[in-house]
């Protein structure tokens, strides 16, 4: 009778102190992650999708602009966006947040800046401050460098134009890709030709170029050089219906220095996020074990080391 008492209790102590393992149901195995066509978003949906292929799930990317991906969440095509700006892109997010088709379930970068950005040979010919933008309008030719149609920095622009600040109304918007927009920073820079263009830490173009931030655009951009934090969206039914996916993604925190290497990676190598995300997590994968506790395979199995072995199998 002792001996099958303390097997009782052995029984008993095993099951409520071993972890208790549940998989996401079927309807959540194939999450949408957006690519909003920025270089970072790309390097986040890359470490993203590695880690949810080695957790068994089967992540598909879609590249979207930033109000297709927002109205994707919203009509229920999209599950995920990891680059939301805040507060750079609240006016933009803020409506979609309200509507219920996003859900901000955790912060994954900090110390993140967002604004208006010159060669530093500009800036110490007296380009500093967003109040000397006018000042040098012939010379910037009239224009000022953005990102695509509907990006949230080129809404910003536009608002200062309606508003009249700093003399914007006089000025054209030069609407272009990241890569249109870096090109014609580095024309300019090789011909030492002041240009005003949208700049954003972290972003390899830090340490490509010479670059200075210009103040005075608090208002506009956020104070401390629009310093920001970015968030992780889910759409809500995808997070109430998926309890192991969210916790991946509460758990996911990347930091400047380590998106700005894997950043120039994709843009001098040509690679995809993903390639870069597997080299750097099969010589670093210390990050796994923050991003993973908690975190089950799709079959209720533990997920740090499944995804530590679908690493060093691919």
């Amino acid at each position: 009778m002792k001996r099958l008492l303390k097997s009782a209790a052995c029984t008993l102590l095993l099951s409520t102190t071993a972890p208790a393992f549940a998989a996401d149901p079927e309807a959540c195995l194939q999450p949408v992650l957006a690519d909003g066509g920025w270089t970072d978003n790309i390097v986040q949906n890359g470490f993203s999708t590695i880690v949810l292929k080695g957790l068994g799930y089967q992540p598909q990317e879609t590249s979207l602009a930033l109000g297709v991906l927002l109205e994707g969440m919203k009509m229920g095509s999209v599950d995920v966006f990891l680059a939301n700006w805040t507060p750079n892109s609240d006016a933009t997010l803020n409506p979609y947040i309200e509507a219920g088709a996003i859900r901000n379930v955790g912060t994954n970068l900090t110390d993140a800046k967002y604004a208006l950005a010159v060669p530093t040979y500009a800036y110490e010919a007296g380009l500093k401050d967003f109040a000397d933008i006018a000042e040098f309008r012939d010379e910037l030719d009239g224009k000022l460098h953005a990102l695509e149609a509907g990006n949230d920095s080129n809404n910003v622009l536009i608002k200062m134009q309606e508003d009249e600040a700093f003399g914007f109304q006089d000025f054209e918007i030069v609407e272009s890709s990241e890569q249109g927009m870096l090109a014609a920073v580095e024309k300019a820079v090789s011909r030492d030709e002041p240009i005003v263009f949208v700049g954003w830490s972290p972003h390899p173009m830090n340490a490509r170029f010479d670059m200075s931030y210009l103040s005075g655009g608090d208002d506009y951009f956020g104070p401390n050089y629009g310093s920001a934090e970015v968030w992780t969206g889910l759409r809500p039914d995808y997070a109430d219906q998926c309890p192991n996916a969210l916790k991946f993604f509460q758990n996911l925190r990347f930091t400047p220095d380590m998106l700005s290497a894997n950043m120039q990676k994709v843009l001098d190598g040509e690679k995809t996020g993903q390639q870069v995300a597997l080299e750097a997590l099969k010589e670093d994968d210390a990050i796994l074990t923050e991003w993973l506790d908690g975190v089950t395979t799709a079959t209720g199995e533990d997920g740090l080391p499944a995804v530590k072995a679908y690493i060093q199998q691919n």
